[in-house]
């Protein structure tokens, strides 16, 4: 696989001495912090004693930047594009140069384009609409497309008869509140064209089909060793109970759910390995038609109790890996291997003096799972089976 960068500086492209400076890049994407990109450039003295990209101008505050890996398949004549990074300059680091050690450099920090929802502090009554249509308000305010997938899931429409929602938080911290209470992740992510955004106020999508296979340990060139962690320490059953402001009965409504209603990743979910129950009381205030989405938000948190990290040459995987997307492991044995959600994913980038653009040399990620694979009693019940049959 052929990886390249693209960058562009204020919605236009990066020019060569950009590419020469690039000394360090990396852009992170993540399902509960905003993306970000580190790029670190050599910054020479110019012919009049200036620094270069320090007072030229080129990164100004709020700058836009843009990153886009760009895959060649030259088999199949394809070419594949994902901008994984679109967001602003927000501060940078200056590293001057001395007579002993003369290497100037500047260090670009930025943020991905939610940052637009995180600079003013809002005071807004919501009243009438769903959790979903406020977020659909509130990302068409800055001109980001709703997913299609925000009001799937959807809570009960807040009215005066139960409770409105009051928003004191910038939109970006309201519309987070919003999607834990609901189960949801909320982000703001650009596919394959840089400046068409999409915000995402939706439940983590587990059923789509694997965009890669990372053979730990199977083929293990250019893939460090995987680790892997679970946790039990989660609940697998919430309770919750409200008095009904809408209607006369003293003693409230009880709510109980043992099921976030969240597809498997495998065949035994966070309850079935974990083999016995442990109950949460939630003592959040929400309205009776609230409870049940708050019950099952918290055990779809809670179900992701398994981690993998790892790190990878990206030709190595031969597929660009997003947030959100579903990849396999193989070659972890039956509990582990199978398939996993991208919770997040680091890319580094290497300079290639042969290209304009830069190869893009290792990602990083971080997988999560609610679920694991079968037990070894199951596979000794079905090898029996299998003899017994033949």
């Amino acid at each position: 696989m052929s990886l390249t960068i693209e960058l562009t500086v204020a919605n236009e492209p990066a020019p060569q001495n950009v590419y020469d400076a690039i000394s360090q890049l990396e852009v992170e994407e993540s399902s509960e912090q905003p993306g970000t990109l580190l790029l670190t450039l050599r910054a020479r003295r110019t012919a009049s004693g200036d620094l270069q990209f320090v007072g030229d101008g080129l990164f100004e505050p709020l700058t836009n930047i843009t990153v886009t890996l760009a895959h060649e398949d030259p088999f199949r004549k394809q070419r594949t594009a994902q901008c994984v990074f679109d967001g602003y300059a927000l501060s940078w680091r200056l590293h001057l140069g001395t007579r002993t050690s003369p290497a100037s450099t500047i260090d670009i920090l930025a943020q991905d384009a939610s940052w637009l929802m995180n600079i003013d502090d809002q005071i807004v009554e919501w009243s009438g609409v769903t959790d979903g249509e406020i977020a659909n308000a509130i990302f068409s305010k800055y001109g980001f497309a709703p997913s299609d997938a925000n009001t799937d899931s959807d809570s009960a429409r807040h009215t005066p008869e139960t409770h409105t929602v009051l928003q004191r938080a910038t939109d970006l911290q309201f519309l987070r509140g919003l999607a834990r209470r609901g189960g949801k992740l909320c982000r703001v992510a650009c596919t394959n064209v840089p400046g068409r955004r999409t915000g995402y106020f939706a439940l983590p999508i587990v059923s789509g089909p694997p965009v890669a296979t990372i053979r730990g340990g199977l083929n293990p060139y250019g893939i460090t060793p995987l680790e892997f962690e679970w946790d039990v320490m989660r609940p697998t059953v919430v309770q919750a109970s409200q008095v009904d402001l809408a209607g006369s009965s003293q003693t409230g409504t009880n709510v109980a759910a043992s099921s976030s209603g969240l597809g498997a990743l495998d065949a035994r979910p966070y309850p079935a390995y974990l083999g016995r129950s442990s109950t949460l009381q939630l003592t959040a205030p929400a309205d009776v038609p609230e409870l049940t989405q708050r019950t099952k938000a918290v055990l779809i948190e809670s179900g992701f109790f398994s981690r993998c990290t790892g790190e990878a040459l990206t030709e190595e995987v031969g597929a660009i890996l997003r947030v959100g997307d579903v990849v396999t492991i193989d070659g972890a044995g039956q509990l582990q291997s199978g398939h996993w959600l991208v919770w997040n994913v680091r890319y580094t980038f290497t300079p290639d003096p042969e290209r304009r653009g830069r190869r893009a040399s290792r990602m990083a990620f971080t997988l999560v799972r609610n679920a694991v694979g079968p037990s070894s009693r199951v596979n000794r019940a079905l090898v029996s089976l299998a003899a017994a049959l033949a």
